[in-house]
């Protein structure tokens, strides 16, 4: 098709007064604006720096790629496997989890629906891989095509049965993309219809050569992170994994076109649009009832006294292990010297329990005397954030 109208795309978002969408939002919002109520900001950060480690393997799932939570945090650590595959897919998993951290302290400059800002998105996550990953193989012409980072795509696509729009016209529909999915315009409701509609369009578009759904995600992360609804403390790349196969299909289907005079007045079904909004936003709902029930401060503490007094009774932990961690849960932080108040033990006593909790991760610190805060090693992760992530 020589020529593509930007009419091919619409509609851009379902129509107005939709009920189930919009009580799906107002949930949202309620349930979404709560959460970060939940726990102290410190802990949450800690919480979030986890959250974020699962967004990027659930993500990474979607693609098809296995990489094991265990491998993922060794990657943080810069260490990686001998194997060059699993290397690769960790230092892919490494530039996911860069990338959404610098969305999550708000380091990408742009505004959350131009061009500009997604490209920047595909950039920090592609810049960050290895070469080899940076090419693809065309199937059609048996070419290899390198993707340039940040760079919207110069070669022709096909993903399935849709041909996305033709290379010289995705600057095009990205203008199109950005002026109706800009919240500035938008009221908040319909900004969270957006987000859902958009994560769809996004992947209808396929601005770039490779990298399209993970960049969709990131994107909508940042969008609901613009909204005040998201936060560090779920994702819904969670919810999207766990009924790939449905998320696929919806996606799928809102390529196809309209189905006659009762199906909108876009090129593309409306009715399938409003099907992939109702499923993303109730995914979305998922996730965050998901992480209020594991994060409930007295639901956690009764996990964490639990585990504690099984470590303290096989030796690895001391007697007065609970009361300090129940104290880093509460207050965020707290001086190493405050461990004797909340032991009743003498200072040497103390300051053996609070090293033994140290040693094994349980508490962590910026500096050797500074100020302790909660840790989450593997193990407790297991523990008191039970199916954050499957068989951790």
């Amino acid at each position: 098709m020589a020529h593509e109208d930007i009419a091919l795309m619409e509609p851009m978002l379902p129509t107005q007064g939709n009920r189930e969408l919009e009580d799906l939002a107002m949930t949202l919002v309620k349930k979404g604006s709560a959460l970060s109520s939940y726990l102290n900001p410190v802990v949450q950060k800690s919480i979030g720096n986890l959250v974020r480690s699962m967004n990027c393997y659930y993500s990474n799932l979607i693609e098809g790629h296995d990489t094991h939570p265990r491998d993922i945090d060794k990657a943080l650590k810069n260490d990686f496997s001998n194997n060059p595959e699993q290397r690769n897919l960790q230092l892919e998993a490494k530039a996911h989890i860069e990338v959404q951290k610098l969305i999550d302290n708000r380091e990408l400059e742009g505004e959350v629906s131009s061009t500009e800002f997604i490209a920047r998105i595909h950039k920090e996550f592609c810049t960050r891989l290895p070469a080899e990953l940076l090419w693809l193989d065309n199937k059609e012409t048996g070419k290899k095509l390198e993707v340039l980072p940040g760079e919207l795509r110069n070669s022709e696509v096909k993903v399935g049965r849709h041909h996305p729009p033709l290379a010289k016209n995705v600057d095009k529909f990205m203008n199109r993309f950005e002026q109706a999915y800009d919240p500035d315009v938008l009221s908040q409701i319909q900004q969270i219809i957006a987000i859902a509609a958009s994560h769809h369009r996004l992947v209808w578009i396929h601005p770039f050569l490779d990298g399209n759904g993970r960049v969709a995600r990131l994107y909508s992360h940042a969008y609901l992170l613009h909204t005040e609804i998201g936060c560090s403390l779920w994702s819904v790349s969670r919810g999207l994994a766990r009924n790939v196969e449905a998320y696929k299909s919806a996606l799928m289907a809102a390529d196809a076109p309209r189905k006659g005079d009762l199906d909108g007045r876009g090129n593309l079904s409306h009715e399938n649009l409003v099907r992939f909004c109702s499923f993303f936003l109730n995914a979305c709902i998922d996730q965050v009832e998901f992480m209020g029930n594991l994060i409930d401060r007295e639901e956690l503490l009764n996990k964490m006294k639990i585990h504690i007094s099984e470590e303290i009774s096989v030796g690895r932990l001391l007697p007065g292990s609970f009361q300090i961690l129940r104290e880093a849960l509460i207050s965020g932080e707290f001086r190493r010297s405050h461990a004797q108040d909340l032991t009743n033990y003498k200072e040497r006593q103390a300051r053996e329990v609070l090293s033994r909790l140290l040693d094994n991760g349980y508490l962590i610190s910026d500096t050797p005397k500074g100020a302790v805060r909660l840790g989450f090693p593997n193990d407790a992760v297991e523990r008191w954030l039970p199916r954050l992530y499957p068989d951790y």
